[in-house]
């Protein structure tokens, strides 16, 4: 075999190389857009209700979910946990922050749901999207609520997580410096039982 011979073998073997190079780029690009698709979509698991109440920075009353469409269901937002309403000044400033956001009541949210769909109280645990937007984010994000992973509902854990993060940063509503909450909404709750 030639020198004209070892570079054709190159060459090719150098066009296989740039073939395949392109169909994994290609691939990883899809996988990517997928992805991010999915992180702004809420799954096929849900069900459109309209907000009866909102009782705290974690739960709502819905209508339309039981077979008797007039009957109000308790929902729990899944992943955090609100200030209690006795925990002055941030239990009232979560419900009215989780209020703002939802618009009001008889506005009409979707419900998604994870692998757990009840709690032991019998509340339905959900996620809650409005307009695209993940709400137990952002009561999380502006400051309103911690976040609380609780197994095995896990779905959105690292998008809460991040929110708290920035909440945390930015000084917002629990995180604010100049007035922070001293206790967990878990420790209010068990010291003022």
């Amino acid at each position: 075999m030639g020198f004209k011979g070892a570079n054709m073998q190159i060459s090719t073997v150098s066009a296989r190389l740039n073939f395949w190079t392109r169909k994994i780029a290609i691939l990883a690009c899809l996988l990517l857009l997928v992805s991010c698709q999915a992180k702004n979509q809420p799954a096929d698991n849900q069900m459109q209700v309209k907000v009866a109440r909102v009782m705290s920075g974690q739960s709502l009353e819905v209508l339309g979910m039981a077979e008797q469409p007039n009957f109000a269901s308790p929902v729990r937002l899944i992943g955090i946990d609100a200030p209690d309403l006795r925990q002055n000044p941030w239990g009232d400033e979560a419900r009215q922050g989780l209020e703002k956001l939802i618009g009001g009541v008889e506005q009409s949210v979707k419900l998604e749901f994870d692998i757990e769909n009840k709690d032991k109280l019998g509340r339905t645990l959900a996620y809650v999207w409005k307009d695209k937007q993940l709400l137990n984010e952002q009561i999380v994000k502006q400051g309103y609520a911690l976040f609380v992973g609780r197994s095995p509902n896990r779905k959105y854990d690292q998008r809460l997580e991040r929110a708290q993060q920035w909440a945390r940063i930015m000084g917002e509503g629990i995180w604010n410096p100049e007035n922070p909450m001293r206790q967990t909404p878990a420790e209010f709750r068990f010291l003022n039982r």
